[in-house]
């Protein structure tokens, strides 16, 4: 029996729907007489899927305890035996209790699709396991059930459940997705528009890759080389010149006609020598193909035509955007030019478009990376004008015949000379001359067709030939020779003037730095090692490429820089002439590996200097507000120990409170500053216990008066990881915050919920708010806002309170309450695994300071 084919339907967020579609698969292919039972599904008491389960067979799940509860999971037993042809199995990523068949559902899948089985399922892109630090960024929550997207790859079809952020939360508000008392808590913050909308972003983005990678696969399997043109990709073919930063905005404003259009700008550099662009330009060009949402690609390859067509159908390309040759006129007698040969060989399936700019046919001046070579093709070309093109002017002027003389025919000989000392330097031109010699002997000087010479004047005229051509292909070689070495020249001056103001600005990270060495030598990959001493082992600072290597005795290429510090290459061996530009980049190195270390070292300064900047605001913030409390306390002692006043009992109860009220704000005070001082020097170390809120939140509102806060904090609610401490000092400054700005008679309002694997607990005041941009301001040491009465406090009551939440992996932010005031949400760990129960000590003890 053949393997079962699995479905499954993508969401980007729980509610948009995926259940219900999978149910109403269920209901279609019941109706068309396929055996398909519920095999699992879980219908989170939403009325409209739980309906949608009527007239489907449900296999009975199996029942499981744990931890003194009662759980069900999918009994894969029973569905086995059942063998259904199509089995509905809800929340691909769910993770089962323990003591079931299998840690994770997708496994139990995977034996129900060996068995043959159908399946259908669900899954969300957050629970895609790649994603979880990309979800955790944009959500602020780490999903714990994850599936490998390699599960989820091999699904023979995935659907995506496509919802807008404003309809899911529509459905939110109407209590379609989850209860009541969690809807408030789920739009405020999983499930605000920002959220909902990067989420669906990422699964579509990766449905779209889903897609592509399919059609590469068929293509692969079935051998097809033409371009499917399913979707707009546009290769932009940059040389390094100038016109590149034309060629990259005409190709994006073609992409942005088409949904989904693409831009892979492409450089193809030679595999010898320094790369034939200007490195400072070419940097130009790939950040500017960056920022509008393309991607550079760097390849090597001596032909360059055949290469950029190889790597457009490589990414199944539409389009090629070429610029207008810069060559000048003549030039084209060496060749056609790259857009003519791509154009050409294209074929009906890849658009080539030939832009015009402001360098057309300006000349592309000298091959800045070539060096004192030639090159490949153009020395075949000095070679086949040198000895073909004298055997084929021999044929023409002997069979034409007409009679120029000795003297014209060698001029026609010497001209060849010249044409192979041009195209392909000495050695070609030598032959040529030597070639041409013997062919004017053999055909030209009498007695013919033999190598001797009757007239002593055509010994001469010969004699005279040879040297004359021997000296002009040296002449002319060497004249190419130095015009090669000064372009070379002008490209390591190009090179050490753009090293050079990149130190004098402070630019280029070491990264960056080292994928230019990478770049301009077209090498594989590049490392900075360095050691302490020579006894000590080398160690990777950095490194660019693929499979760096740990020592300089196994690079291709060695540069040191100093004793303890090497630039280490691989990927071929560097001519001799290329080592002085790599010696500059090597010291480069060294100088971005130490400003590196500097800005290290002047980020601990900047935290010194703001601890200082600490300091000065205590000084200034102290010197009223903790002298307010001590002045009433002394005034209210003073009073008491008068003796010349007769104080009755009321008037000294009322004293004695003074002195009470003024010595716990000064208590609270001095507290504050103390663990925002330990804050500040990251002294405070939590002891994470598994707590009841219940136990933690109550102890909070002792501060403040009665009647000015409400609780509701659900006993059912799953226990917290915290330390119970600290805890109780956050909630407390909090809700003392709270019920400063609050009107009178209008409580605050303490409630806590639990949202999956974690539990929030919100701070609700129907004060005047806070402005938005501010928000963040508040969580700032010394800051107040509104019109907080002097005395009432330093500014560190919320600072400390983030500090704390933040040191026991929780998290604090701000919003706005619906119908005016601020709400303060803590986001607590909820206990996933086995934690030692908080010990019975008093609060000041639960903490290390």
């Amino acid at each position: 029996m053949g393997r079962g084919k699995l479905r499954i339907y993508l969401g980007a967020a729980p509610g948009v729907g995926k259940t219900y579609a999978m149910l109403s698969e269920g209901h279609r292919r019941v109706e068309r007489g396929t055996d398909c039972v519920v095999a699992f599904v879980e219908h989170h008491d939403r009325p409209r899927t739980e309906v949608m389960l009527h007239g489907l067979e449900q296999v009975p799940r199996r029942t499981l305890a744990h931890r003194g509860a009662t759980f069900t999971e999918m009994d894969v037993d029973a569905v086995l035996a059942r063998r259904p042809a199509v089995a509905l199995v809800d929340e691909l990523a769910h993770t089962n209790v323990p003591g079931s068949r299998n840690g994770k559902r997708w496994q139990d899948i995977e034996e129900l699709l060996a068995a043959g089985m159908d399946v259908i399922s669900t899954v969300n892109i957050q629970h895609l396991e790649s994603l979880g630090d990309v979800v955790e960024s944009i959500t602020g929550v780490r999903q714990k059930e994850t599936v490998p997207d390699e599960v989820v790859r091999r699904a023979d079809q995935i659907e995506l459940v496509d919802m807008s952020p404003e309809a899911l939360r529509r459905r939110m508000a109407h209590g379609n997705i989850y209860k009541p008392d969690r809807i408030d808590a789920s739009l405020s913050h999983y499930f605000r528009p920002g959220n909902l909308t990067a989420l669906r972003e990422l699964a579509l983005l990766w449905t779209a890759d889903r897609v592509d990678e399919y059609l590469r696969q068929y293509r692969g399997e079935h051998n097809i080389r033409s371009t499917w043109q399913a979707r707009e990709r546009i290769v932009v073919g940059l040389t390094g010149g100038p016109e590149g930063r034309t060629l990259i905005r005409r190709a994006t404003r073609l992409a942005e006609k088409g949904a989904g259009g693409e831009v892979l700008a492409v450089y193809i550099a030679r595999s010898d020598g320094l790369t034939a662009a200007s490195p400072k330009e070419l940097a130009l060009q790939r950040t500017l193909v960056e920022d509008l949402g393309g991607t550079f690609h760097h390849v090597i390859g001596d032909d360059i035509p055949s290469g950029l067509l190889d790597f457009a159908r490589g990414v199944n390309a539409t389009q090629v955007v070429l610029g207008s040759s810069r060559r000048k006129t003549w030039q084209y007698i060496l060749g056609p030019g790259v857009g003519q040969t791509v154009a050409r060989e294209s074929g009906p399936d890849l658009d080539v478009h030939i832009v015009t700019h402001e360098e057309v046919a300006k000349g592309r001046g000298l091959p800045v990376s070539r060096g004192a070579r030639l090159g490949r093709s153009r020395i075949i070309w000095g070679w086949l004008a040198g000895v073909v093109g004298p055997g084929l002017l021999t044929l023409l002027l002997t069979h034409v015949g007409a009679d120029l003389g000795l003297a014209n025919d060698m001029l026609l000989f010497l001209a060849l000379t010249v044409a192979s000392a041009l195209l392909g330097g000495l050695l070609p031109a030598l032959a040529s001359a030597a070639f041409g010699s013997f062919l004017l002997n053999w055909f030209f000087t009498p007695p013919l067709h033999r190598l001797s010479i009757a007239d002593p004047k055509n010994i001469v005229a010969i004699a005279v030939f040879f040297g004359v051509a021997a000296a002009v292909a040296s002449v002319v070689d060497l004249a190419a020779r130095r015009t090669h070495q000064a372009a070379r020249l002008r490209a390591e001056s190009e090179v050490l003037s753009y090293l050079a103001g990149g130190v004098l600005r402070g630019e280029s990270s070491l990264d960056a730095l080292l994928e230019r060495v990478r770049e301009t030598f077209s090498m594989e990959s590049v490392a900075l090692l360095e050691r302490a001493s020579d006894v000590e082992p080398w160690t990777c600072a950095a490194s660019v490429g693929t499979r760096p290597v740990a020592r300089p005795e196994d690079a291709d290429v060695d540069m040191p820089v100093g004793e303890d510090l090497a630039l280490a290459l691989t990927g071929r061996v560097l001519p001799a002439e290329d080592r002085r530009v790599l010696g500059a980049f090597a010291a480069q190195a060294a100088v971005a590996l130490d400003r590196q270390r500097l800005v290290g070292e002047a980020e601990e300064a900047r935290k010194l200097a703001e601890g200082n900047k600490i300091r000065t605001s205590l000084l200034a913030a102290v010197s009223h507000d903790l002298r307010t409390p001590l002045a009433g306390i002394k005034a209210a002692v003073s009073s008491l120990r008068s003796d010349d006043v007769d104080w009755s009992e009321e008037d000294r109860a009322e004293l004695l409170a003074g002195i009470e009220e003024g010595s716990d704000r000064l208590d609270q005070l001095v507290g504050n500053l103390l663990d925002m001082s330990r804050l500040q020097t990251g002294t405070v170390t939590p002891l994470i216990r598994a707590i009841d809120l219940d136990e933690v939140v109550p102890m909070a509102l002792g501060g403040v008066p009665d009647g000015s806060a409400e609780l509701d904090v659900p006993e059912s609610l799953p226990m917290v990881e915290v330390d119970k401490g600290l805890l109780e000092r956050a909630v407390a400054n909090i809700v003392e915050n709270a019920v400063k700005y609050s009107p009178p008679g209008v409580p605050v309002v303490v409630a806590a919920s639990a949202l999956g694997d974690r539990v929030e607990v919100r701070v609700v005041d129907r004060g005047p708010g806070v402005p938005e941009e501010s928000k963040d301001g508040i969580f700032e040491p010394f800051q107040r806002f509104g019109d907080a009465p002097r005395g009432s406090g330093v500014g560190l009551g919320l600072a400390v309170a983030r500090g704390f939440v933040e040191a026991m992996g929780g998290t604090i932010t701000a919003e706005d309450t619906p119908g005016g005031g601020l709400t303060m949400t803590l986001t607590l760990k909820a206990v996933t695994r086995q934690l030692p129960p908080a010990p019975a000590l008093p609060a000041h003890a639960a903490t290390r300071l």
